[in-house]
């Protein structure tokens, strides 16, 4: 039997796909890469995706994440008006596409470092390019010298995945907190690959006791942060998750628990809404629970 498609149907799905396509390539094309000065040789990089960290010196260039594939020139650029050559190195905080997509690109002429878990969970992804993965990997703490500066990358265990790092500048007094810090937005938190709300809750006490009060901090996504605006992250979590759990206990729907987080809606505002918020820590609940 031949099955006949309207010659407008095959138009439409044509002209679909061709959308897409432009879509795709439309939504890069306008992104536009915006340094700003942090402390001593520390930048940070905005544009699509994870917040970028930049330290430029004598010893070259270091970058931590790199956002989106399509953006490895756009970032580039920004570098060398900065100052900088292309990377020497490049630290991941986790693997995520948004902070790793240009590692392909950037591992051609530098050293690619992360966690452990970084580079398995990239080598098990799908046409990954191999110029992308870490060659140079730890389990719990690694210290590099760069820039006059003493970096620290410290493992923080299933948090946003099972394997984040966070990235202290000693003496610039900066850290970068990839994805474990969404400034003043509820945080995606993948369950699925490891991470957990209280492991992330465990992870931010653990950074606050740890770092000075007055050190600057570069979020994973949002702007500049403070001690202070991590600390408000971390309260907020902790609430929402409570009230989260209560509703759970209580038989609450979704909609009923999302009214009572209705003081939290501005959270609501970026890339994680109320909704999927309560479907991170209802999931998150529920992998527990079945353990």
């Amino acid at each position: 039997m031949k099955i006949q498609f309207p010659s407008a149907l095959i138009l439409l799905c044509a002209s679909s796909l061709s959308f897409t396509n432009t879509w795709a390539a439309d939504r890069f094309d306008s992104v536009e890469i915006k340094a700003q000065p942090v402390s001593g040789s520390v930048h940070m990089l905005t544009g699509s995706g994870g917040n970028i960290g930049v330290s430029i010196g004598t010893d070259g260039t270091l970058i931590i994440d790199d956002q989106f594939a399509p953006l490895a020139e756009k970032i580039q650029t920004a570098l060398t008006t900065l100052g900088g050559d292309r990377p020497k190195l490049i630290l991941n905080t986790h693997f995520h596409g948004d902070h790793t997509g240009s590692n392909p690109s950037f591992g051609n002429g530098g050293t690619i470092i992360a966690h452990d878990n970084v580079r398995v969970r990239l080598a098990g992804e799908e046409n990954f390019a191999a110029s992308g993965l870490p060659v140079v990997t730890y389990a719990k703490q690694l210290t590099v010298h760069f820039n006059g500066d003493e970096l620290a990358l410290i493992h923080l265990p299933n948090g946003h995945t099972d394997g984040d790092s966070v990235v202290w500048f000693k003496q610039a007094n900066v850290i970068h907190m990839g994805d474990h810090f969404f400034n003043h937005a509820f945080p995606y938190i993948d369950v699925g690959s490891g991470g957990s709300v209280a492991g992330v809750i465990r992870n931010l006490e653990h950074v606050i006791q740890m770092v000075p009060a007055n050190i600057k901090i570069i979020p994973g996504h949002g702007p500049m942060g403070t001690v202070t605006d991590l600390g408000r992250s971390l309260t907020v979590i902790k609430a929402t998750q409570k009230i989260v759990q209560q509703g759970m206990q209580t038989g609450l729907s979704d909609s009923a628990i999302e009214e009572q987080l209705s003081s939290y809606a501005n959270w609501g505002k970026g890339f994680i809404n109320t909704s999927r918020w309560i479907s991170i820590i209802k999931s998150d609940l529920e992998k527990n629970a079945s353990r």
